[in-house]
């Protein structure tokens, strides 16, 4: 299976199962498409039909071309086969009862009110409650003990807002710490914040603990206040900015990102990643609203043409900067074409329900933080661990080849079946898919590997 794309000023062939990007001329494009399922002889009639009146392109140009298509095909970089779904089960398998990484809900209650908020503005459809360090410190050693013979675990804290209750995080970073002296492992821990609480010693435990932190700004002033408020109404951009500033400006080389949302009023995001570069940010990420069919904040099909142009002038923005020396990230234009993520990966998925947990307040186990509230995905606790086989079998079998629509996708490889918990709210299950997300995730890949193009032209001009 091959996807053909023009993007950039360049036409670009991928070779789906092999990963082979190629970057052709007009005939050799054209050659590609009809060579997946004619003969040679076929495909140079076909192609002297095509070009017939062109005097830039002779019949000696196409049988090249022709040829040069059959030789790629024979060595594998073409039309290659798909040989990975007969390991899918065996791979995901391997994985069965280790964990290696948490989402700690520890505040389940936020000083901000915003509507679009998937997670009932923090309380997840219950309780407002922030987590014990008792229920914490049991959430470190359930990791340890379920985590086998992995040695780098990942631990994030989540909320509502992780801050509010700052001191167990605090205690639960030194008491990890403290495990790791005697059991071999050693966390890595990200927070997630809106920023109000921020302050000296948040910065200063940030820059010397976390080894990410994710800053929520929704971009321009007046997009961020329309959403992003506290519960009297009043927006928090002009009290938060100054304090990323000062929060990214104290962890020099350390990882941070800028983590937007895009929703039905403002599906220009461009302009608020402009907005977020022109406040000195670079390390950049903006995600489609998580919403409910019919909220005023959800995506419609109107939208999806002005977000598909959105991000092929984010790409072009992206490498005018590069030129510039001026380069910045997004995080769904990060792509390695020449290794990437691992065959497992690739098809087995994000891991949720098996290797990656979300943990309430309370120390009740969910596959991840967008199914806390849902009943039926409560695997059980943190002191009895998984009782609920049943739904964690859904996850267990959830690889990339338990999703029927995607064999014929030629992202399949990148999304590896996508996201479990958009599925399920957008279908019903988590064999799903989410249509509308399969179509910005498959915009998204053409322009990442068009920007990698780019890159390796470049090197070569140098």
């Amino acid at each position: 299976m091959i996807h053909r794309f023009k993007l950039g000023g360049y036409n670009i062939v991928l070779d789906v199962c092999s990963g082979a990007v190629h970057v052709t001329d007009e005939v050799s494009y054209e050659a590609s498409g009809l060579l997946e399922t004619m003969t040679g002889p076929e495909a140079v009639d076909s192609l002297r039909e095509m070009f017939a009146g062109r005097e830039d392109v002779t019949d000696k140009d196409i049988e090249e071309c022709v040829s040069e298509v059959l030789s790629l095909k024979a060595s594998g970089q073409l039309y290659s086969p798909d040989g990975f779904e007969a390991m899918a089960g065996e791979l995901k398998g391997r994985s069965a009862g280790i964990v290696k990484a948490l989402c700690l809900h520890v505040a389940h209650t936020c000083n901000l009110n915003c509507s679009y908020c998937f997670a009932s503005q923090g309380k997840y459809k219950g309780e407002r409650a922030l987590m014990p360090f008792k229920v914490g410190a049991r959430a470190l050693n359930f990791l340890v003990e379920n985590s086998g013979s992995r040695k780098n675990l990942e631990v994030d804290f989540f909320g509502g807002e992780p801050l509010m209750n700052f001191d167990v995080v605090k205690r639960l970073t030194a008491y990890a710490r403290e495990l790791e002296k005697t059991c071999s492992k050693r966390f890595r821990f990200t927070l997630t914040t809106n920023g109000l609480l921020i302050d000296d010693e948040v910065i200063d435990f940030c820059s010397r603990e976390m080894g990410n932190v994710v800053l929520s700004l929704d971009g321009r002033k007046e997009v961020h206040d329309r959403f992003r408020v506290d519960y009297n109404g009043a927006g928090s951009y002009d009290r938060i900015v100054p304090k990323f500033k000062k929060l990214v400006d104290a962890r020099g080389n350390k990882g941070y990102y800028m983590r937007g949302t895009f929703t039905h009023h403002n599906p220009d995001f461009l302009e608020d990643i402009k907005a977020m570069l022109s406040l000195g940010f670079t390390e950049l990420s903006m995600e489609p609203v998580v919403a409910a069919p019919g909220d005023p904040a959800a995506l419609t099909e109107e939208d999806l043409p002005v977000v598909m142009a959105q991000y092929e002038a984010l790409a072009s923005l992206m490498l005018e900067r590069r030129r510039e020396g001026r380069p910045f990230t997004f995080y769904h234009y990060m792509l390695d074409l020449k290794g990437g993520p691992c065959i497992y990966k690739r098809i087995s998925g994000c891991g949720s329900g098996t290797e990656y947990m979300a943990v309430t307040p309370w120390g009740d186990l969910y596959p991840c933080h967008q199914f806390v509230g849902e009943d039926s995905f409560r695997l059980g606790d943190l002191w009895h661990g998984v009782t609920n086989t049943e739904a964690q079998a859904q996850f267990a079998a959830n690889s990339l080849y338990a999703h029927p629509e995607c064999r014929d996708c030629w992202a399949r490889l990148y999304c590896s079946g996508g996201c479990a918990a958009n599925a399920y709210h957008a279908t019903g299950s988590v064999r799903g898919v989410y249509k509308y997300g399969c179509d910005l995730f498959r915009k998204r890949m053409e322009c990442a590997i068009m920007m990698k193009v780019r890159e390796a032209l470049d090197e070569d001009e140098k």
